[in-house]
């Protein structure tokens, strides 16, 4: 009896949670199905093809699509459906681990500089706003050519490159947050600076932030791809996306398809991702949960 009251208790707080609402939209749940789709490709590539993703077969190259290669063969021979599957393990890794330590790097550093102000947050917003002058692709391709290309150097540009937008989205968040009664009561109470930050205010604004991190995944994936492209990305034999784009176009004319589909499948997943995190944002509207209460 004791175990079944905390589950029958959250099952209803589930289906009220904004990314199971969002999932229950005609959009999200058209985007956040293919996003599933993509991410179980990506997982289970091993098992849903029976093709090595670098494994040469020259006497096989430049095959249209057919039932034995559904999305055909590039130069070398190799199946262009496996290393697309593949490919999404570097392309979606390298995005969302990079966004990830981007979003938690940016939500510290914003929180810090607009809960304590004063030297430091103007130290913050100089150097913030420095990076913020500059396109993302531009941060990214300095950084690059620092570290060197792959798959580090890749993952530091884009978290460097995405870093100004998340603190200054956090500090914004903050400074319109810190002088509401419960701040105030909390600090009343004796709560230290570092509880008021963490427990109070952060919280609060994770909403908008883990939205805005999933708008910039999107982003992001194009960016990975564009370094890929440029051969600054995942080295060969490694796959990505960006990278099997690269190599198919200088091979336009003689096999569209080595580009055509890794440039289709960057193109619906950055899709699926705004059209999902349209639909989140429209969940956590709290205007909209008072209409749908």
């Amino acid at each position: 009896m004791t175990v079944t009251a905390p589950v029958s208790g959250l099952l209803p707080a589930l289906r009220r949670s904004a990314p199971v609402q969002a999932l229950a939209s005609w959009k999200g749940g058209v985007a956040g199905t293919f996003l599933i789709l993509v991410v179980l490709g990506a997982l289970f590539a091993p098992w849903l093809t029976p093709y090595g993703f670098d494994v040469q077969n020259l006497s096989g190259a430049f095959q249209a699509p057919n039932l034995s290669h559904p999305m055909g063969t590039d130069e070398f021979g190799r199946d262009v459906l496996t290393r697309i599957l593949y490919g999404a393990r570097t392309s979606l890794s390298v995005s969302a681990v990079a966004i990830a330590i981007s979003l938690f790097c940016g939500m510290v550093l914003g929180a810090s500089a607009g809960y304590f102000g004063g030297r430091f947050d103007r130290a913050v917003m100089v150097v913030v706003d420095l990076t913020w002058a500059f396109p993302e692709i531009l941060v990214a391709l300095m950084l690059v050519a620092i570290i060197g290309p792959g798959t580090t150097g890749t993952l530091v540009a884009i978290g460097v490159a995405y870093l100004a937008q998340f603190t200054r989205l956090t500090r914004a968040q903050v400074m319109a947050l810190k002088s509401e009664t419960f701040v105030e009561a909390a600090r009343g109470m004796g709560a230290s600076n570092a509880a008021i930050l963490f427990r109070h205010l952060l919280p609060n604004c994770l909403g908008p932030v883990l939205v805005a991190g999933m708008l910039a995944t999107g982003d992001a994936i194009i960016l990975e791809a564009t370094l890929g492209f440029f051969g600054l990305g995942a080295q060969p034999p490694t796959p990505s996306w960006g990278g099997m784009m690269s190599s198919g176009s200088g091979l336009l004319f003689k096999g569209p398809w080595i580009i055509m589909f890794p440039g289709l499948c960057i193109a619906l997943t950055v899709v699926a991702i705004n059209m999902f995190g349209d639909a989140l944002l429209h969940k956590l509207d709290v205007r909209e949960r008072v209409r749908t209460a």
